[in-house]
């Protein structure tokens, strides 16, 4: 019998070794030495994307061929391909579905082996052996709330990821939008300044002349350099948006994108926002996410509360001792919930998930206040283009007849070049409309988590 017993002891031994080294095989190590070479792209030109890869419809649908010029959707897609912070998104998200896999793991069942050899030979002694299998069966208790937890925080890291793509998406579509007025601008500024260089040189020979006063020459002059520090500012501006621009596209700083504007955003109607309002908790991914993690910590907060009743292990024992008699029973432990019960963390799961509720509902209060403080500021900018819009159309159609003026002599220089300053002031004031108004079509879009499309009304994403 103890012969036999040995046989099945062996065979036991072999089986954990066996598992042990089988378990060792599943995963290996494998080295990943850092890089210490800069991997910014210094070029575009060979730069590809994968448009059907893309999350968004409006982005999986417009084909890429920056050939001809880098159009606003074209950047939004390199954008989501190649930001750093995506990157590191997206390797958060790889984490937390480790994370899920984790948490939905059962524990291992416990050998233990034991072997007693007599120090000194003696009648009737023995060598001694024990040998048992245990298990955590409190662990079976929350096992399913533990998983569940897993789960929504796994879909939670992936919504997290979608609205980081959509916040870069609307970034990408800001950083082009002002990159391209800025040029814009510097253009009009720029013959703003020449005209007034040239008003300025006229005066200046006004005065040697003695046909001007220097109070009408420093006037002259003041409006130059005013115009000529606008400039500069403005150049500044621009670099910086074309550096924001590099960086969020994960490009070289100095990067001379060609962009081409030739997209116009579409803007909804009132009842599109208030429909897309009604659906704000199933549209935008930021909320569908602070649902995950609420379902998760309310997940959490039950397995706390299972977990108050007493763990408790089962172990299945065969031994002998040193004087040859073999036994075979259990082990049973389990802790006593007099001092402990796991009231604290049921508390501390409970408050979070009060905390979370709280900031799920302030998030949706938040984002409706911003859309309706949008749409109406909205109303007010188109209005004020609207007006400025008419008054330029005024000043264009008069410079032909200003030019004519001045070639006839009917109108002196001086005010010739003070119409044309007032004229190209006007076409700076509409350009900065237009493009409030554009970045806040951007931020709209943005809020009510899809794309409205000029051509098809409402096109709504759903993660």
């Amino acid at each position: 019998m103890a012969k036999n017993f040995q046989m099945k002891l062996q065979t036991l031994f072999s089986f954990v070794l066996g598992m042990g080294m089988g378990m060792a095989g599943c995963a290996s190590y494998h080295p990943l030495p850092l890089d210490d070479k800069v991997t910014l792209e210094a070029s575009a030109s060979h730069l590809t994307v994968d448009a059907k890869s893309l999350p968004f419809h409006v982005l999986s649908t417009h084909k890429f061929d920056p050939s001809d010029g880098w159009d606003m959707t074209e950047v939004a897609m390199l954008a989501v391909a190649n930001n750093p912070n995506l990157k590191l998104a997206r390797d958060d998200a790889k984490i937390g579905h480790a994370q899920a896999v984790a948490a939905g793991l059962l524990p291992d069942p416990q050998v233990n082996l034991s072997r007693d050899i007599p120090v000194q030979s003696a009648p009737g002694v023995f060598k001694a052996f024990g040998a048992g299998v245990g298990y955590d069966l409190g662990s079976l208790v929350t096992h399913a709330a533990s998983s569940s937890a897993g789960r929504f925080e796994s879909q939670k890291t992936d919504l997290n990821l979608l609205w980081q793509e959509w916040q870069v998406v609307a970034q990408a579509r800001l950083l082009f939008s002002r990159a391209v007025a800025q040029e814009n601008l510097l253009l009009w500024l720029a013959d703003n300044q020449n005209l007034l260089a040239s008003r300025y040189a006229n005066a200046k020979s006004a005065l040697n002349d003695g046909n001007l006063t220097s109070d009408a020459l420093n006037s002259t002059l003041s409006a130059w350099q005013d115009i000529s520090r606008q400039a500069n500012e403005l150049e500044r501006q621009q670099l910086q948006t074309r550096n924001d621009l590099d960086a969020l596209l994960g490009l070289a700083p100095g990067m001379d994108l060609k962009l081409v504007d030739d997209e116009a955003l579409g803007i909804p109607d009132e009842h599109e926002v208030d429909q897309a309002l009604t659906e704000l908790t199933e549209r935008r991914p930021d909320l569908l996410a602070l649902k995950a993690g609420y379902a998760a910590e309310d997940a959490r907060y039950r397995q706390a509360i299972l977990a108050q009743f007493p763990p408790f292990n089962l172990a299945i024992n065969r031994t002998r001792d040193n004087t040859g008699v073999n036994m075979q029973g259990f082990a049973l432990s389990f802790a006593l919930p007099i001092l402990n019960g796991n009231r604290g963390n049921i508390r501390i799961e409970e408050a979070t998930r009060q905390r979370l509720r709280d900031e799920y509902q302030i998030r949706l209060n938040s984002a409706y206040a911003e859309v309706k403080r949008l749409v109406v500021d909205s109303g007010l900018l188109a209005s004020q283009l609207q007006m400025s819009e008419a008054g330029l159309l005024t000043f264009d159609e008069t410079a032909t007849n200003a030019a004519q003026a001045l070639a006839q002599g009917d109108l002196d220089g001086s005010g010739y070049a003070i119409f044309q300053s007032s004229r190209i002031a006007k076409h700076v004031e509409v350009t900065n409309l237009r493009q409030a108004l554009l970045e806040n079509r951007i931020a709209l879009l943005t809020l009510l988590g899809g794309n409205f499309d000029t051509r098809s009304g409402i096109e709504e994403r759903h993660p």
